[in-house]
C-alpha cells in the first residue's frame, strides 16, 4: 500500500468502491516537518482555494477527496516544493499527517488526480469565479490595473513553439506567453496564455479589456459617465510595448483611461519647467519626486493626452502619456514610475513558486484557424534585412575607398579595379533586394495554422493543467500577502515579513487534536530569536480568532508558538 500506510482498512474500502473519499482523522504528533504550513490554511480557505471546487471539479470515488487534493497543491506551492516531483523525495506519511491521513498520494497518483480535475473539469470557468470574488471583495483595487506580459520557456522537444523575445535573457526562445493582470499592490487577479502571441495591443484590446468591462465593479455610475465626459471607469497601466494612439482611442470611446511610456518623446524639457512634489507610491511610501506635465496630440491630432515626465538627479528625463483626465500627477506617476511591484512579483513568483515550471507534458492541437506569421515572408524579410546590412557596409567600403597614396599607374589600375569591382556588388545587392521586396510584397505577412507547410506545424502545451495550477499559485500567492499585512502590523523591518512566513511554512510543528472539544491545536515551534517569536504569537493569535475548521472535520483549528512539553521520566 506504499510507505507510510497505516489505514489498511480505509485503503480496502476504497479499493472495493465502498468509500468516496476517507476524512481526516488527526492523531497527535511531534515535531511533524512542514505542519507550520497549516498557518496558512485560514488564509487559503478565505481566498477561495476550496470555495466552487465541487461546482467545477469532480473525481472518481477514491481514497483521496477533492478538498485533500487542493490542500496538498496549495500545500506543496507554499512549502516551497518546486514541482509535483519533489513530492518524490519528501516524507509521504509526515506529509500525511498535516492533512489528517496515514500518508499522501504517490506522485503519478497525484498527477493522475490532476489529469482527471483538468480534462473534465472547468478550471478556466473556476478562476473566473473566483477572479470576480476577489475583485468585489475588494472594489478599491479595481481602479488601476497593471497588465504585463511573461514568457515562459520551454525547453522542450516535443514540438517547435513560436521563438518571442525573453528580455531577462536577451535571447529568441520557444515558450508561450503569458499576460497577467494585476492589482495596484501586484496581487493577481487572472492571467490570459497565448501560444501564438498577437502582441499585448490585441490582447488587451480584444481579451483584457472585455473581461475587465464584464467582471469589474462598476467604481463609476453610468449617471457620472454621461454628467462627466472626462471621466473613466478604471486605469489601466502598461509598459511601452502598449504604446499605441489607435488603442488609446478605442479604449477612450469605452470610458477606458490607459497609462504607458511614450515612444520617442523628443527632445528635453526645460529644467525650470519641473517641480518637486510628494508621491505616495503603491507600496505606502512617499517619496519625492521632480514633475512636470504638458498637453500633447497623438495620432496626428486625433487624441488628446497628458504627457509628464520624471526628471532624476542626472538630469535624465523619463517621459508618460495618459488619457486619465481627473487625477493629479501625482496619482498618476505612483503606477509608471512603481511598476517595480510588478516586476518584483514576476521576479518572486520565477523563485519561489517555479512560475516557469512545466505543469504537464501533454500536448493539444491549435485550433486551425489561429493566425501566425507566415514562414515564407519571415525567411524574405530576413533575407532583405541580411542584404541591407551587407549593402551598407559595401556602400561604406565604396566610399572609403580613395587615393591617399603617391599616384602611380600601378595604384591608380589597382583602384579602379577594386572601385569597379564594388560597384558592381552594390548594383547585383540593390537588384536582389529590389527582387525580394517584391517577392516579400506579394507573400501574405500572416497565415492560418492550416496552411502551414508540414513541416512547420506545431502543437501547444496542455493549457488546461497549467490554468489549474496557476490558478491554485496565484490563490497561494494571495493568501501569503493576506499574513504578510498581519505581520507588519509588528515587525519593523516590513521586507523580512515574507522571509519570515517561508520560515514558518517550512517549520515543524506539534499537533494536538482534542476530539471531546472539537480542536486542532498546531503548536508552532519557535524561530531564530526573539523578535520573530514575537510577531509569530501575534500572527497566531489572529489566525486562532478566525474560529477555521479544517475542511470535511469538525476540528476548529489553534494555533500556538512553543515546543510541547516533554512529560517526566517516571524513572527518575
Amino acid at each position: 500500500m506504499g510507505m507510510g500506510a497505516t489505514d489498511t482498512v480505509g485503503r480496502v474500502l476504497a479499493a472495493f468502491g465502498k468509500v468516496v473519499a476517507v476524512k481526516p482523522e488527526f492523531e497527535p504528533a511531534a515535531d511533524v516537518p512542514n505542519a507550520g504550513v497549516l498557518a496558512a490554511l485560514p488564509a487559503l480557505l478565505s481566498c477561495g482555494l476550496l470555495r466552487g471546487s465541487g461546482k467545477y471539479f469532480a473525481i472518481p470515488p477514491g481514497y483521496y477527496g477533492l478538498p485533500t487534493i487542493f490542500l496538498l497543491v496549495a500545500f506543496l506551492a507554499l512549502a516551497r516544493v518546486r514541482s509535483l516531483e519533489g513530492l518524490r523525495y519528501c516524507a509521504p506519511g509526515e506529509w500525511g499527517k498535516v492533512l489528517g491521513l496515514d500518508r499522501v498520494p504517490e506522485v503519478r497518483t497525484l498527477r493522475a488526480k490532476l489529469r482527471i480535475l483538468t480534462n473534465t473539469g472547468q478550471p478556466e470557468q473556476w478562476s473566473a469565479e473566483l477572479c470576480r470574488e476577489w475583485m468585489e471583495a475588494d472594489p478599491e483595487a479595481t481602479g488601476v490595473f497593471y497588465v504585463d506580459g511573461h514568457v515562459r520557456v520551454y525547453h522542450g522537444a516535443q514540438t517547435d513553439l513560436p521563438r518571442r523575445y525573453v528580455s531577462r535573457q536577451r535571447l529568441c526562445l520557444r515558450g508561450t506567453t503569458d499576460y497577467w493582470v494585476n492589482a495596484l499592490d501586484a496581487q493577481p487577479f487572472f492571467v490570459i496564455t497565448k501560444t501564438v502571441d498577437p502582441g499585448m495591443v490585441q490582447v488587451i484590446e480584444n481579451e483584457i479589456v472585455p473581461r475587465l468591462e464584464r467582471d469589474a465593479p462598476q467604481l463609476v455610475s453610468a449617471q457620472e459617465l454621461i454628467a462627466n465626459p472626462l471621466c473613466h471607469r478604471f486605469l489601466i497601466v502598461c509598459d511601452r510595448e502598449v504604446y499605441s494612439p489607435v488603442l488609446f482611442s478605442k479604449l477612450r470611446q469605452k470610458r477606458i483611461a490607459c497609462s504607458t511610456y511614450r515612444r520617442r518623446p523628443g527632445p528635453d524639457w526645460p529644467p525650470e519647467e519641473f517641480s518637486v512634489q510628494p508621491v505616495t507610491l503603491t507600496n505606502g511610501e512617499t517619496v519625492t519626486m521632480t514633475l512636470a506635465e504638458r498637453g500633447v496630440f497623438l495620432d496626428s491630432g486625433k487624441l488628446w493626452a497628458r504627457e509628464i515626465r520624471r526628471r532624476t538627479d542626472s538630469g535624465h528625463q523619463t517621459a508618460i502619456v495618459s488619457t486619465d483626465y481627473i487625477n493629479p500627477r501625482d496619482r498618476l506617476a505612483a503606477p509608471m514610475f512603481g511598476r517595480w511591484g510588478q516586476e518584483n512579483f514576476f521576479r518572486y513568483m520565477l523563485e519561489h513558486y517555479s512560475l516557469d515550471r512545466l505543469i504537464s507534458y501533454g500536448l493539444e492541437s491549435v485550433p486551425d484557424t489561429t493566425r501566425v506569421v507566415n514562414p515564407a515572408h519571415r525567411e524574405l524579410d530576413a533575407a532583405v534585412r541580411k542584404r541591407n546590412g551587407l549593402l551598407s557596409r559595401r556602400r561604406a567600403a565604396f566610399a572609403a575607398l580613395t587615393l591617399d597614396q603617391p599616384i602611380t599607374t600601378k595604384l591608380v589600375e589597382a583602384w579602379e579595379h577594386k572601385k569597379a569591382s564594388l560597384h558592381q556588388e552594390i548594383t547585383e545587392l540593390e537588384q536582389e533586394i529590389t527582387d525580394l521586396k517584391a517577392q516579400r510584397k506579394v507573400t501574405p505577412r500572416h497565415i492560418q495554422v492550416k496552411d502551414l507547410p508540414p513541416d512547420k506545424r506545431f502543437s501547444q502545451l496542455h493549457s488546461a493543467s497549467k490554468h489549474f495550477i496557476d490558478t491554485i499559485k496565484m490563490i497561494a500567492y494571495r493568501a501569503e500577502t493576506a499574513m504578510v499585512h498581519v505581520l507588519r502590523d509588528v515587525i519593523s523591518r516590513h521586507d523580512d515579513a515574507r522571509s519570515l512566513l517561508r520560515a514558518v511554512y517550512c517549520n515543524e510543528a506539534d499537533l494536538l487534536p482534542d476530539h471531546a472539544a472539537g480542536t486542532l491545536t498546531v503548536r508552532l515551534h519557535h524561530l531564530a530569536n526573539r523578535s520573530a517569536d514575537v510577531a509569530i504569537r501575534h500572527l497566531c493569535a489572529e489566525l486562532t480568532a478566525t474560529e477555521t475548521v479544517f475542511p470535511e472535520s469538525n476540528l476548529r483549528l489553534i494555533f500556538e508558538l512553543g515546543s510541547a512539553e516533554i512529560p517526566p521520566d517516571p524513572e527518575v
